[in-house]
């Protein structure tokens, strides 16, 4: 079973967040997302909570790379927000609808999330800004998913700044490294040599068998 990485990332409001907008790189936000997404994309599965401003991100990056990104990353939508929802969802066709509980929103939120992280194992999860859910998110996945690594790009700003901040012994790169694409080969163990496959199902279980080979030679 290929291992997935989660992504918990938003841009925040500074109506709603005012505290996170003020610390939030937007610019860098942008690119950290697009960054793990061709990183990511055709190599591990990626999954994340449907955060309305990530989402046409991924689909952006997902048309350049020209590989079937219905495949390769799954999005989680609680009903509760089913008047809220994006467009860009219809594209996916690859969304999971959790339940509404009680018409009450943290209870939803917290009931999509317990099945988002039980219903796969993760190798990683990604921190990207964001506001107040980041850090929830950051301790249910720590609770539910205790092997798998932590990775919160801090010069990204908003609350990924608190999530660094339990992390121990966190990496200087996160604060400092902007050059993503090689952060998120670096920490996400994944070699700029693996191939990109069509589906999870084609891709070879020994990672040396995805690496990019020469054409042979008569």
């Amino acid at each position: 079973m290929t291992e997935a990485i989660f992504l918990s990332a938003g841009v925040p409001d500074p109506k709603r967040g005012p505290q996170y907008a003020a610390t939030a790189d937007s610019v860098a936000i942008t690119a950290a997302v697009s960054a793990l997404v061709h990183v990511t994309l055709g190599r591990r599965l990626l999954v994340w909570g449907g955060q309305p401003a990530i989402t046409p991100m991924i689909w952006v990056v997902s048309q350049d790379i020209g590989i079937n990104y219905g495949h390769w990353v799954r999005l989680y939508q609680s009903r509760h927000f089913k008047d809220e929802y994006p467009e860009d969802n219809e594209r996916f066709n690859n969304v999971v609808y959790t339940d509404e509980i009680e018409k009450d929103r943290d209870k939803s939120l917290l009931a999509m999330r317990e099945r988002m992280f039980s219903e796969h194992k993760f190798k990683a999860a990604v921190f990207i800004g964001g506001m107040g859910g980041i850090v929830q998110e950051y301790e249910m996945f720590r609770r539910l998913q205790p092997e798998a690594a932590v990775i919160p790009v801090v010069s990204t700003g908003g609350a990924t700044l608190e999530v660094g901040a339990q992390v121990d012994s966190l990496s200087t790169d996160l604060a400092e490294d902007r050059d993503y694409v090689a952060l998120f080969h670096r920490h996400l163990d994944v070699s700029v040599r693996e191939e990109r496959f069509e589906s999870p199902t084609l891709q070879p279980d020994v990672v040396e068998k995805r690496f990019w080979q020469p054409p042979a030679t008569a």
